[in-house]
């Protein structure tokens, strides 16, 4: 993968209009922001706060910034229960500006608006899935996108794997770059993939081993061991034959496992915690990993494996962690998810933790400031430490200049 183009490849003059394709899909609450007029709260503004040194290092030269994102997933009309009205207020609070928020994502108030802001102003774009175009990549609606600025900035590293229409289109229509956040999330991610520091350890886990047998492969082919756990880890218990009572299994997926299994780096659980259901209140016991009683469930990795794979990650010099060990939501499973976030944070070597729900477990355990590097992108990381770039990347790299 070339060089990305960064921000200071770009030609700014006092005035000069950037699109930012932002990524403000941050988790909002069912309580309202008391006196504003129905803004739902957000629970966690950690993605708007990483635009800000994107955004100040416009608004430092001069450059008016049209913001632009997603959030949630509308289909592909008008939901107010997905406004960008709450992102455009917290992102004035951070930036201490007023920021308009457009009405539309495009269309003539989007365009005036645009066309008023003066150097250093913010503005943000009603979010971009209100547009039928956006998820199916229209040319139109990236057209009309660029229309509304002079160059366009790509800082949404959690959707650089998406080829929509913000994503893959300003490109071609205007001099483009980079945001800070790009540029760090794949410097970090590519660490691992070229010369990663040894012992190099992956920890993996979630739902479906289907979703990640690519990046099982490609970290297989870099790392030394790779611990698995979460509800994937049945599937590789059923691949070296044991029984999982009522474990989510991927039938499918067993032989593939096995395979893998074959390479003598992958660590599964020698011990589960398992219920009957998953609820807070669950009666729950601590069971060999082949010794899984019927009408049993594995929800989390057991103590004796927490404390393997702790040990693994404590003597790693690089360490790599997507996925939970377990329902770390609930009381009951969260342990192995707790000592494999607090193994990552107290480890020496580089650590990076691959953003959605381990970013969150880190942040529920208070150790989000403990890593090496954060990333913002969970679907997005992965994808690139599979494929090494990723078409939002790829599109700036082949962009106008």
């Amino acid at each position: 993968m070339g060089p990305l183009p960064t921000l200071e490849d770009l030609t700014l003059t006092e005035g000069t209009r950037v699109l930012l394709r932002a990524d403000f899909n941050v988790p909002l609450s069912g309580d309202q922001i008391p006196g504003a007029g129905g803004v739902p709260q957000i629970v966690d503004d950690m993605r708007i706060r990483a635009a800000r040194p994107t955004i100040e290092w416009l608004r430092a030269r001069g450059a008016a910034v049209v913001a632009c994102s997603h959030l949630g997933r509308p289909k592909g009309a008008p939901d107010p229960s997905y406004s960008l009205a709450p992102v455009a207020q917290r992102l004035g609070q951070l930036l201490g500006v007023d920021v308009a928020l457009a009405p539309e994502v495009v269309g003539p108030e989007a365009t005036a608006m645009a066309e008023a802001l003066g150097p250093g102003d913010v503005m943000v774009l009603e979010n971009l899935r209100f547009h039928p175009g956006e998820t199916t990549g229209d040319e139109d609606l990236a057209a009309a996108l660029a229309a509304l600025a002079d160059a366009y900035v790509n800082d949404a590293f959690g959707a650089a794997h998406r080829a929509h229409a913000s994503v893959v289109g300003p490109p071609r229509y205007l001099p483009c770059a980079a945001g800070r956040l790009v540029v760090r999330e794949v410097e970090a991610l590519s660490h691992l993939l070229e010369d990663p520091a040894r012992p190099f350890t992956a920890i993996l886990g979630g739902v479906k081993v289907s979703d990640k047998i690519g990046v099982i492969d490609s970290l297989l082919a870099r790392c030394d061991r790779l611990l698995v756990g979460g509800a994937m880890a049945s599937t590789f218990l059923a691949a070296r034959g044991y029984a999982t009572g009522d474990s989510l299994v991927e039938a499918d997926q067993v032989d593939e496992c096995e395979v893998r299994l074959t390479t003598g780096k992958v660590a599964v659980p020698t011990d589960v915690v398992v219920a009957k259901v998953m609820a807070e209140d669950a009666e729950t016991q601590v069971v060999a990993a082949d010794a899984i009683p019927d009408g049993w469930r594995v929800l989390d990795i057991g103590p004796d494996s927490a404390a393997a794979y702790a040990s693994e990650v404590a003597g790693s010099d690089t360490v790599f962690w997507n996925g939970p060990m377990g329902v770390f939501e609930m009381a009951p499973f969260a342990a192995g998810t707790r000592a494999v976030a607090q193994a990552v944070a107290a480890c020496h070597g580089y650590t990076v933790v691959g953003g959605g729900d381990s970013a969150a477990a880190m942040a529920r355990f208070g150790l989000e400031k403990e890593v090496g590097h954060l990333s913002t992108g969970g679907g997005a990381s992965l994808e690139f430490l599979e494929a090494g770039d990723l078409p939002g990347l790829a599109a700036l790299r082949e962009g106008k200049r």
